[in-house]
């Protein structure tokens, strides 16, 4: 390298030092020596951790909250703790969420998760302060920003609000594919339709019915959300590295805590056992799990749509869904069911994430989770492709799916499954037989009961009526 390309070099970086010895570091970055050993080693998913601003944001209220409380105890100076808090409120704002560099996956147990939101926040602040980046005996990553604190109670504690945050979208994309489904139920209710069993004719419904039914399936899982979210409000903010509460004064936790309910409007608590809380991951599991019940949800919603809507000449076709893409590259005219099988597939995503989280959760070693990386990597994640899955299957399926109630009548009319109707009336015996002959012959079910003079005429239309069939089933 010539001495020209070197000073070049040197302009563009500036040298910073850690435990391993000195490395260069972009001039103008606000992250540090540790968040570039971290990218160095780290290059798993291609999703930093800025890929979630809920993460990020949530970082800085801790951060902020710390601040706080350490300001209150007398281990920082008014100047430095402003200058934390103005930095924290950057990134709470939005700014500077590029400079969150580090894969989600890492080893560490977080730390370099950490570390990346500590040198950003010592960065902005010593700006603030009027000084250069990387001059941290004005302010310093580990003796100011993560003062009474450690990875191990910091980083959990940001991820519980992160998953809370980002829930919140999840919750009204349910909200409002409830409401489409429902609007649905209203426009078909007069629309009559065989309703089926194992794959087999039933008895009739409506498809009114059967769409409030896919709205009614969706209704408890806001409120499942919401009591994994109260969960994760408990954290352990304060217990530091093992949950004694090491480095921090008396009563910072409680104090941070409290900090950090006031900052993030989150109703967050103390843990009661604070060594328990430091190793369990008993709130990411419960939380995965209700993720997991709302993707069984939707897959099974999307199967229906799929097969309501199958043909369009040979299959159910009780249903006609958006067309909203070509379906084949080599049979014209074909439409696939893009939007629903799309769906399937992040609520494939989802379930299978959570025999991860799982497994993640039951790898910890006695006062630590070394795997909370993973888990939080994927609770985020399931949030983000479920609200965004909801979302598309809302916007582009379920709001312009008409009925095709021409079929559905031949469907029903041409059913053995109206024999069930006939059972109080001509008695279980007899109405197998009609069925049996039904199916042999061809013939209708109303017809062979004529022939055989079991009902007349006006007693087959009122029992056979809409009104009763939907009554008696």
């Amino acid at each position: 390298m010539t001495s020209e390309s070197t000073t070049e070099q040197q302009k563009n970086t500036r040298i910073e030092h850690d435990l391993l010895g000195d490395q260069a570091v972009p001039a103008d970055a606000l992250y540090g020596i540790q968040t570039q050993r971290a990218k160095q080693n780290f290059d798993i998913t291609g999703m930093p951790i800025s890929h979630f601003p809920e993460l990020v944001t949530s970082l800085a209220m801790v951060k902020a909250a710390a601040a706080r409380a350490n300001h209150s105890h007398g281990l920082l100076t008014d100047e430095k703790a402003n200058a934390i808090q103005a930095a924290c409120q950057t990134l709470i704002n939005g700014e500077h969420h590029d400079q969150f560099i580090v894969d989600l996956i890492q080893g560490g147990a977080g730390t370099s998760t950490n570390m990346n939101a500590n040198e950003v926040i010592a960065n902005i602040g010593l700006k603030k302060l009027g000084h250069e980046y990387g001059q941290y005996t004005h302010l310093h990553p580990n003796n100011d920003i993560n003062r009474s604190q450690s990875t191990n109670d910091v980083y959990p504690t940001a991820a519980r609000l992160a998953i809370v945050f980002a829930a919140q979208s999840l919750k009204f994309a349910i909200g409002d594919i409830q409401k489409s489904l429902a609007a649905k139920g209203e426009e078909f209710s007069d629309v009559l339709k065989m309703g089926r069993t194992q794959m087999q004719d039933a008895v009739p419904m409506t498809l009114g019915q059967e769409f409030h039914a896919f709205a009614s399936d969706l209704g408890g899982e806001r409120t499942s959300i919401d009591h994994a979210c109260a969960q994760l409000c408990e954290v352990n903010l304060g217990g530091t590295a093992i949950g004694t509460g090491i480095n921090a004064p008396s009563g910072y936790a409680s104090l941070a805590v409290k900090e950090l309910a006031d900052i993030s409007g989150l109703p967050v608590s103390l843990a009661d056992d604070l060594i328990a809380a430091s190793a369990d991951m008993g709130a990411f599991v419960t939380f995965s799990g209700s993720l997991k019940r709302l993707a069984v949800k939707l897959s099974k919603l999307s199967n229906d749509l799929r097969l309501l809507s199958s043909g369009p000449r040979t299959g159910l076709a009780e249903i006609n869904l958006p067309a909203m893409q070509p379906g084949s590259s080599i049979m014209p005219g074909k439409v696939n069911p893009v939007i629903p099988e799309a769906m399937n597939q992040t609520a494939f995503q989802v379930m299978g994430t959570d025999t991860t989280i799982t497994m993640a959760a039951e790898a910890a070693q006695l006062q630590l989770n070394a795997m909370e990386p993973l888990i939080i990597y994927n609770l985020l994640n399931n949030c983000r492709i479920l609200s965004q899955s909801i979302k598309m299957l809302d916007e582009l399926c379920i709001r312009g799916i008409t009925a095709n109630e021409e079929r559905c009548n031949q469907h029903v009319e041409n059913s053995i499954g109206i024999v069930t109707a006939l059972v109080p009336h001509i008695g279980y015996e007899n109405a197998s037989r009609i069925a049996g002959q039904a199916l042999l012959s061809g013939l209708g079910v109303a017809e062979l009961v004529r022939k055989e003079g079991l009902l007349t005429d006006e007693q087959l239309a009122e029992i056979l009526s809409p009104k009763a069939m939907l009554q008696s089933s």
